[in-house]
């Protein structure tokens, strides 16, 4: 409810006062009328009367005389009224501007909002919505009495969350959904409340919408930082309790397998010792990726021309690749700018462990496409390749620690990658299909440490 100055005082005081000016008026003509008549009728007695009673006539004629004071007195009746409904008047445009002025307000405080709000009917129906909002809806948005539900698979929350405000009556809030804009991926949190008019009546919904993508990036980073926080101390303890054991058992299995090396053994047993050590450097391979991944030590930053980055993997990669019958094409256009600020060491590492899964996922030969772009804030990176995709049912846990596939991996190499972007204030992201998998990194052109 919006407080303004509406004048009540002055408008029931002019309305008062016409009351009265228009009853004084209606009585002051009243009054005027019955003496006209009643000396209507002195004039026509006093011509029938005789000599002696004129006196008297006269007198009660001067004393009805009262016309001209009646007549004054109803002019200014006339005057007092014109007045009172100048005052009714001022007061009644008064109220109309006050109401334009809580309109114009209401209606500058929804547009300067940050937050998106959307009024509906009971049924669903947009009635009303802010810029903001309208910015945040983009183009499923097509205009007023549109319905929630018809604004798609995108904003599926929104209608999921007034279906069940309809149901309990409870406001809902901080329900969060994603929706991609200009290839960039945001988070929006929504809420739901029901909308009342001034009699308490239920007459429709208010939604609320806002962009927290960098707000719910925070607090992500953040539970990941206490996670990495409560690894890394693990990660210490299984360094000194497993790997100083191991490092051991792996030195006097060495020295056994040099101590019967002069010896004539049968095939069982050196495949039990090369198993025994093929094992050790595995385990110890698994501690020192567990431990890469707990860590939280701090990234170097400096100058890092991606382009040159890219090239030098490519040359590394290239022997290897041409014997897996593997294309290698480099794409940035001259006018993108490939500097930023980064640890290039780090950074080297994913772009490597990227290239050698792309690889490994096209068996029988393809392409391996590296594809640099930019705008004014961040900095794309693509390695895509023609392999057969990844499967649906593992999409949703290539990130995760362990997790692999393959025979001969321990499932850390993308769990480091994700970590290290994340440590650089950017996101990895994946398209995959039948032609392929595409993974995105997305950096910060400004690092602020």
């Amino acid at each position: 409810m919006f407080e303004i100055n509406s004048n009540r005082s002055v408008k029931a005081f002019a309305f008062v006062l016409g009351l009265l000016s228009l009853f004084s008026l209606t009585v002051t003509a009243w009054v005027l009328l019955n003496v006209r008549h009643e000396q209507a009728i002195v004039s026509q007695l006093i011509r029938h009367l005789d000599g002696s009673d004129l006196v008297v006539a006269d007198e009660l004629s001067s004393e009805l005389g009262l016309q001209g004071s009646l007549s004054f007195l109803l002019v200014l009746n006339i005057f007092a009224t014109g007045i009172a409904f100048s005052f009714v008047l001022r007061g009644y445009f008064s109220s109309q501007q006050n109401l334009q002025d809580v309109k114009v307000l209401s209606t500058d405080i929804l547009a300067s909002m940050d937050a998106g709000v959307i009024t509906t009917d009971l049924e669903g129906r947009i009635t009303s919505l802010n810029s903001r909002g309208g910015e945040l809806l983009g183009p499923s948005y097509t205009g007023l009495n549109q319905t929630i539900e018809q604004l798609g698979a995108e904003h599926a929350l929104l209608a999921s969350i007034c279906k069940e405000l309809r149901a309990h009556g409870t406001p809902i809030r901080d329900r969060d959904y994603q929706i991609v804009r200009n290839g960039h991926r945001k988070t929006l949190r929504a809420g739901c409340t029901i909308l009342r008019n001034r009699h308490k009546d239920e007459v429709g919904m208010v939604i609320h919408v806002r962009d927290v993508t960098e707000k719910a990036f925070m607090e992500e980073r953040l539970r990941r930082m206490e996670r990495y926080v409560g690894l890394g101390s693990l990660a210490a303890g299984l360094q000194h309790e497993i790997k100083n054991p191991l490092n051991a058992l792996s030195l006097h299995i060495q020295l056994l397998c040099e101590s019967l090396a002069k010896e004539h053994l049968n095939a069982e047993i050196s495949e039990t010792l090369s198993i025994l050590n093929s094992e050790v450097r595995r385990i110890s391979e698994v501690l020192d990726g567990f431990r890469n991944y707990a860590s939280v030590d701090e990234i170097r930053l400096a100058p890092v021309d991606m382009a040159m980055l890219i090239e030098k993997l490519i040359r590394l990669l290239r022997p290897d690749a041409e014997q897996k019958r593997v294309a290698l094409e480099f794409h940035c256009p001259q006018d993108c700018s490939s500097q930023l600020i980064a640890d290039g060491a780090k950074l080297e590492q994913v772009l490597l462990n990227l290239a050698l899964n792309a690889v490994a996922a096209m068996p029988n030969g393809g392409k391996l496409l590296f594809t640099i772009s930019s705008d004014s804030e961040e900095m794309r990176i693509q390695i895509a390749d023609s392999g057969n995709g990844i499967p649906a049912e593992i999409r949703g846990q290539i990130f995760d620690p362990y997790f692999t596939t393959r025979k001969d991996g321990i499932g850390m190499g993308l769990a480091i990658c994700e970590k290290i972007i994340r440590q650089h204030d950017g996101r990895i992201e994946f398209q995959t299909g039948n032609s392929g998998t595409t993974f995105s990194i997305h950096l910060p052109l400004s690092q602020e440490r």
